[in-house]
């Protein structure tokens, strides 16, 4: 499980003709062309040369997390994979495939988040075509008796009983239980403890999962490192070109919108108490200004160089941390403002506090100077970390599974660009408001000490 989301929250945050497309360079933040082709079967495939001599990244990109887990008793399944892939097929078994990679000098991992599950793999760039025959055949040929489902569905759920005794983990899931009703934003990508305590009787569902979503048309494959497009696409031609695509669609429910304060409340002694302020923020968009809007303003207005932070932290120290960030995700999710707070008594101060500096933001335009300064380092500080083929997978990886399509990275980016005072109050108008917010806390107390 990838935990990267749970921590920016807590420090608050898917068959057409072949098409080959080039993107230009100029005036983007990734200064290296995106070479796309899509395969007869919907498969998508993105190259980008990079001066790593002899090193590749390869990335298998599944457009299905738990956002796809639709129905009721079958959550957890995207994350399940994660551990399942590993499983091995009859041509490379367990012990086969982590040899093979042993001998290739290649290291192989994957994560799952709320929108997808990602494989990744990096090497030789001279074993290129092994890593390919690797992964096309346990995409395509995946082999799991009842007997290793029910071991793996096990240790699933040990590895969600261990997480579930971080009270962080636990205000983390009451509050998307919380903010959302219908939604599959509501479990998180372990799912819900129910559903995994009842994954050992799942083994036939399990079948239908991979079949569902384990295609072409949810798969994007990236490379990144000392490569050619053209042979990365005839590889992916000719280990990939054969599978079959599938037919199955969700049917993600919609939202309703919501009309007041929520609570999520863990009690929990002994333990630094904590406050997160969760508003309904937008679906992510790379044509839509709001998303780096909110986290401009969220920068501008927690960050260590914010006049609330060094009230809170610094001067009065009734905080241990401020932050906050807007949530990228396919579907509207949560904006949040979180605090570690000294005292439990002070909960409610360092809540108001937050809530006064977002009400002022409404009215008062920024400082247009600290915009432009806050733009450049957030463009700057993705630039400068562009520096390794994994480094550049993974974020294309991140937009990809966004939208579709790698280009949004760049596209994202130069939105930042435009973005003005009047924007950032927009923002702050339209997402900021009591009717959608989600108040999270842990404290001593039996029920949420803050209004």
């Amino acid at each position: 499980m990838n935990y990267r989301l749970i921590a920016l929250w807590l420090l608050l945050a898917f068959a057409a003709p072949a098409v080959v497309a080039q993107s230009s360079t100029s005036n983007k933040i990734l200064p290296y062309p995106i070479h796309q082709k899509k395969l007869d079967n919907g498969l998508n495939v993105v190259t980008v040369p990079y001066n790593s001599p002899g090193l590749a990244a390869f990335y298998l990109l599944v457009r299905a997390g738990s956002r796809e887990e639709v129905e009721q008793g079958k959550t957890g399944f995207a994350h399940f994979f994660e551990h399942m892939m590993f499983r091995g097929t009859d041509k490379y078994p367990t012990e086969a495939y982590s040899d093979i990679l042993k001998a290739m000098g290649a290291s192989a991992n994957a994560n799952t988040s709320l929108d997808r599950t990602l494989y990744h793999m990096t090497g030789n760039a001279d074993m290129l075509d092994k890593m390919f025959e690797l992964e096309a055949d346990r995409f395509q040929n995946l082999k799991y008796s009842v007997h290793d489902f029910k071991t793996e569905a096990g240790a699933v759920k040990g590895e969600y009983t261990k997480n579930s005794a971080n009270p962080y983990q636990q205000l983390y899931e009451k509050t998307v239980s919380t903010a959302f009703t219908k939604h599959t934003y509501a479990h998180t990508t372990m799912g819900f403890f129910k559903d995994v305590v009842d994954m050992p009787n799942q083994y036939d569902y399990s079948l239908k999962f991979f079949d569902r979503f384990y295609r072409p048309e949810y798969t994007t494959i990236i490379v990144v490192g000392d490569v050619t497009p053209e042979r990365v696409n005839a590889l992916s031609e000719e280990y990939f070109g054969s599978w079959e695509r599938g037919s199955y669609q969700p049917d993600i429910p919609v939202e309703p919108k919501q009309a007041r304060t929520r609570h999520a409340h863990v009690k929990q002694t002994g333990f630094p108490p904590y406050l997160s302020l969760n508003y309904k923020g937008p679906a992510f968009s790379d044509k839509n200004k709001d998303l780096p809007a909110l986290n401009i303003l969220t920068t501008l207005l927690f960050a260590e160089n914010s006049d609330l932070y060094r009230k809170l932290v610094v001067n009065e120290q009734r905080a241990r941390f401020i932050g906050g960030s807007a949530q990228f995700a396919r579907d509207p999710n949560l904006i949040t403002v979180a605090a570690s707070v000294v005292k439990p008594e002070d909960l409610q101060y360092v809540k108001d506090e937050l809530t006064k500096a977002l009400n002022a933001a409404k009215t008062k335009p920024m400082d247009s100077r600290k915009i432009e300064e806050t733009k450049s380092r957030i463009k700057y500080g993705f630039a400068m970390s562009m520096d390794s083929p994994d480094a550049i997978a993974n974020a294309l990886a991140r937009f990809t599974w966004l939208t579709g399509d790698p280009e949004s990275l760049n596209n994202t980016y130069s939105l930042y660009d435009s973005i003005t005072a009047k924007d950032l109050m927009a923002v702050a108008k339209k997402y900021f408001t009591n009717q959608t917010l989600t108040v999270g806390t842990i404290s001593p107390a039996e029920k949420s000490p803050v209004k």
